[in-house]
């Protein structure tokens, strides 16, 4: 009886929700490495790698001259940037936890809060890994110009928003098959090394080979960047739209699938895996 009640309102109901996916975002961004630091290098080192391993690939196989006339390092990179992003939103999305988690027998935990955090806690990560790596190679080697730097961060973004739709999808649909889904999860991860396009340019492909790329959003967010990025290309196979929309239209059959198991879930369902 001696204790002070605040009404609760829609905006402090609101804020709360705010605060909390704020300290799950960085309980799930310290999860990797008890050191934040040490975590953002871990995953610095492993873009700049894949970033060496590609240049040394092109430089092998003598595919500099099929790139865009510009800088051949920032070209690299601009789909590895992507590509990363994309691939770990995906993972990070699909498996964040669940409704039989046990975090989510905590009051003000539900599963909202976990898919929101897990999905800014990724980009928090690939954005700062990228700023940094961006920044270490215009100031020690060569000076960066981008072209449109607001649209090529657009498309960052989108390739984000494309992931969180397509890992709301499998984590909807991981509780009744958890098997098959981390098998299709994992074969798609592994699919856009080649499917992204990150490796070759979408205009000098021929119209045959633009439709075997042309589901993937991934496709579409690198090509579309490098046009944002490069004064001397022009995207002409690939549209802004098509990630939107299929980002759009993930996340709401990802919403609803989430929403169907949430209320048939059940911790004996893992009983005897």
């Amino acid at each position: 009886m001696f204790r002070f009640e605040t009404r609760r309102t829609r905006v402090n109901g609101a804020f709360e929700l705010l605060a909390l996916i704020f300290h799950a975002t960085v309980r799930n961004v310290r999860k990797s490495h008890g050191n934040a630091v040490i975590g953002l290098l871990m995953n610095m080192m492993q873009t700049i790698l894949m970033v060496v391993v590609f240049y040394v690939m092109f430089e092998l196989l003598n595919l500099r001259r099929t790139a865009i006339r510009g800088d051949f390092l920032l070209y690299v990179m601009s789909g590895i940037f992507l590509f990363m992003t994309h691939t770990k939103t995906v993972g990070a999305v699909a498996g964040s936890e669940g409704p039989t988690s046990p975090m989510m027998k905590h009051a003000p935990m539900n599963t909202i809060v976990a898919i929101a955090s897990s999905a800014l806690a990724a980009l928090y990560i690939q954005t700062l890994s990228a700023a940094l790596i961006l920044f270490a190679y215009h100031a020690a080697f060569h000076p960066i110009h981008i072209h449109d730097p607001v649209a090529s961060l657009g498309f960052f973004l989108l390739s984000w928003f494309s992931g969180v739709g397509i890992g709301m999808v499998a984590l909807a649909a991981k509780p009744w098959a958890p098997e098959i889904v981390g098998i299709i999860t994992t074969i798609y991860q592994r699919a856009n090394m080649i499917a992204s396009g990150k490796m070759f340019v979408a205009n000098m492909l021929p119209g045959s080979m633009v439709a075997l790329f042309d589901w993937n959003p991934l496709f579409h967010c690198i090509d579309q960047a490098r046009g944002a990025m490069f004064l001397n290309y022009n995207p002409h196979y690939t549209s802004i739209s098509y990630p939107i929309y299929l980002g759009l239209v993930c996340l709401m059959i990802g919403l609803m699938g989430e929403f169907y198991t949430r209320r048939h879930a059940s911790v004996s369902w893992g009983a005897g895996r």
